[in-house]
């Protein structure tokens, strides 16, 4: 039942959909928020003004969403995770947490694959353009034989190109560009950087005045 009632509220028109997500599963939807037709059901949710899931994308087995404002995700994204206490892979990350938490005016494109099963942040004014990325935060650790994760970190006003893979445990500094097909495997620090190539490297200097860098906008007209 649990699942039919799922798949009628996603279909609802969106005023009595937001009215139904609020009142049955308890999440936090501003009115001016949006979900789109798609299956947005991790185990609480928060979207501030503006924010948005664009239709055909899944988010499931989450602890916690939060969009801020302005902030969404776009067309056919999948995100999932496996939320605390679901599984006994993770019970050696005792302060292991399923979420994703993006800052305001910052997007995912189309057909993106997420991976929260450890937490990832997306800071403020961040694109994660193009297609096919994907965001790992969990793998099989080849030392001990076990399943383990670790947190993704993108920082405020980064651009992450297209058909990228970020795993577990890295971080993109803020006013740093990830160049397209990189594999971002490690935490960098220097911000105002390109990084690039598998495994990424910083390859050259951004300059300060960029405007991407300085705008106001989230969305690159």
């Amino acid at each position: 039942m649990g699942k039919l009632l799922k798949a009628l509220v996603v279909i609802l028109p969106w005023s009595l959909k937001r009215f139904m997500l609020r009142k049955l599963y308890g999440y936090d939807i501003h009115p001016t928020a949006h979900i789109g037709l798609a299956w947005i059901f991790p185990r609480k949710l928060k979207m501030a003004a503006g924010s948005r899931f664009y239709s055909l994308s899944v988010a499931i087995h989450l602890d916690y969403i939060e969009l801020g404002e302005n902030s969404s995700i776009g067309r056919g994204c999948w995100i999932t995770g496996l939320g605390t206490g679901d599984s006994q892979y993770f019970k050696h990350q005792t302060d292991r947490k399923s979420e994703l938490i993006m800052s305001d005016n910052s997007h995912f494109t189309k057909n993106h694959h997420i991976d929260c099963t450890n937490t990832i942040k997306i800071g403020r004014m961040v694109t994660i353009a193009g297609y096919q990325s994907q965001f790992l935060s969990h793998s099989i650790n080849v030392i001990e034989n076990i399943q383990d994760s670790a947190p993704i970190e993108i920082g405020d006003f980064a651009f992450v190109g297209t058909n990228v893979v970020v795993l577990g445990g890295a971080k993109l500094p803020a006013y740093s560009v990830l160049g397209a097909k990189s594999l971002l495997n490690k935490a960098f620090t220097e911000e105002y950087k390109l990084y690039g190539g598998v495994p990424a490297k910083m390859i050259a200097d951004m300059p300060k005045d960029a405007k991407y860098f300085n705008r106001t906008d989230g969305f690159v007209y």
